[in-house]
């Protein structure tokens, strides 16, 4: 069923013609690209900031857990940039579907790809397939309300999780941890629609083990994100003394970093915590790593192994077993970007060949085509990364247009959205947007919260075509 869109306007005419720019991806490290270059004067341009879901804000929306409110209002901030009169966010719009990069490449000047890496990394250990093993990837999009979530297969894993492993030590791994550790009053006030609420109120969930395959120096999550996890209602951490004497290689990191110093602060205020009684336990292992996952017709338990780490970071096992009660693993290991058509891949980093953000081919810089965030990069850094990364990838740009590598009217000179609905692509437009963010205000009202997000496709665009129907 065809979208009706609200909003036509890219933006005011100009006697210079202006360079015209598609990002395909609209989350953070898109829209600082977009950001980045409306905020030059060197370069006319004329932006299209294209993403495959009908709302922007890529993992601000869809990867900061819902109860890290002051973390999520950076979309806030990155709304600026989408209500700049030279950008015109594109959505529900597939480059692979709706039209590939050859096409896209054809129409515009240049092309800016910053689409992300979704791909969960596996921790390719026997039992990883059975019913009770997630990754984060899967129980993050689901929390977060994103339209693609198996909500059956994550629901079902949650019903009979009573011990909880997560395997990984990153931001993401304290995410899960915290969010299936809160209780159900901590977590009724935030955006996640209501049968997330409902499915992790009815969860059984008594213990949460948190496991890094090296020492507390290596561990990449960040200090507040590492706090917070002693801020719970009804949770204590826990963490095993004998994990926090370090050898000099990692004595000398912790020195270097002052990140890791400070985390290591706060494992050692906590290394004396006792757990009372009706507590939930949230136990923080080190020197620990899955080698297979128990179960037959589910998870239950992992089988670990107590490892050594040398003096260049790298984990080696020590022989030394155990099984840990497990009805929900949820790995957390890292992430890899996945290819677009006709668009090359290094398929062992998960990232774009690419040199200070311009694509390569074959070793070459391909004219008109660059790419940011993690995609570019691969998956570090926060969100504040991102703006740096995009700036130095429009520095490029503007550069390639300097040289003369790039000009106005490169591409085929139609319009892109025009192109897209004469091909059947129903794009959702800056004002479609608002439709549904407005939905999604106007839906937290009834509960008393600020907003709940709508999760399924249909709720989406039914949000657009009723405000559509409004303004007629």
């Amino acid at each position: 069923m065809p979208v009706v869109s609200v909003e036509e306007d890219p933006g005011p005419p100009s006697s210079v013609p202006p360079l015209r720019v598609a990002v395909v991806g609209a989350g953070p490290a898109g829209i600082y690209a977009a950001e980045a270059l409306t905020r030059q004067d060197d370069v006319p341009v004329a932006v299209d900031l294209l993403d495959r879901l009908p709302t922007p804000f890529g993992l601000v929306r869809h990867g900061i857990a819902p109860d890290h409110p002051k973390m999520r209002a950076i979309r806030d901030t990155l709304h600026r940039a989408l209500d700049h009169p030279s950008v015109r966010f594109v959505g529900n719009v597939e480059v692979g579907r709706d039209l590939d990069c050859a096409d896209l490449a054809r129409t515009v000047d240049a092309v800016v790809y910053t689409y992300g890496a979704a791909l969960d990394r596996h921790l390719a250990i026997p039992g990883e397939e059975l019913p009770g093993s997630l990754a984060a990837t899967d129980l993050v999009a689901w929390y977060t309300g994103h339209p693609d979530a198996d909500r059956a297969r994550v629901e079902a894993a949650l019903a009979g999780a009573r011990s909880v492993v997560v395997v990984g030590v990153g931001n993401v791994a304290l995410d899960v941890a915290r969010v299936l550790a809160r209780t159900p009053a901590e977590l009724e006030p935030t955006d996640m629609p209501q049968h997330v609420l409902d499915a992790l109120a009815a969860a059984p969930v008594g213990s949460v083990t948190v496991l890094g395959r090296r020492g507390p120096a290596h561990a990449t999550f960040t200090t507040q994100e590492l706090r917070e996890l002693d801020e719970l209602a009804q949770a204590t951490v826990l963490v095993d003394p004998a994990d926090l004497e370090l050898d000099p290689a990692a004595e000398e990191r912790a020195a270097a970093d002052r990140v890791v110093s400070r985390n290591l602060a706060v494992l050692r205020e906590w290394a004396g915590h006792t757990l009372e009684p009706g507590r939930t336990p949230l136990r923080l292992r080190f020197y620990t790593r899955p080698v297979r996952l128990v179960g037959e017709e589910r998870v239950t338990g992992v089988e670990v192994e107590r490892t050594v780490v040398d003096a260049e970071g790298r984990a080696s096992g020590t022989g030394e077993l155990e099984v840990l009660p497990a009805d929900l693993v949820v790995r957390s290991v890292g992430y890899r970007g996945s290819g677009l058509p006709h668009l090359p891949l290094d398929e062992r980093r998960g990232t774009v060949p690419n040199e200070g953000g311009r694509v390569l081919r074959d070793g070459q810089r391909a004219p008109g085509e660059y790419v940011a965030g993690w995609i570019k990069r691969g998956p570090t850094g926060v969100v504040g990364t991102n703006k740096h990364d995009a700036r130095e990838t429009v520095a490029a740009l503007l550069e390639d247009v300097a040289a003369g590598v790039l000009r106005p009217g490169r591409g085929g000179g139609d319009d892109l959205v025009s192109e897209l609905r004469a091909n059947g692509a129903d794009p959702v437009l800056l004002e479609d947007w608002r439709a549904i963010d407005a939905a999604e205000v106007a839906l937290g009202a009834t509960r008393g919260r600020a907003r709940t997000t709508l999760h399924e496709w249909e709720s989406l665009l039914a949000a657009v075509k009723e405000a559509a129907a409004r303004a007629r």
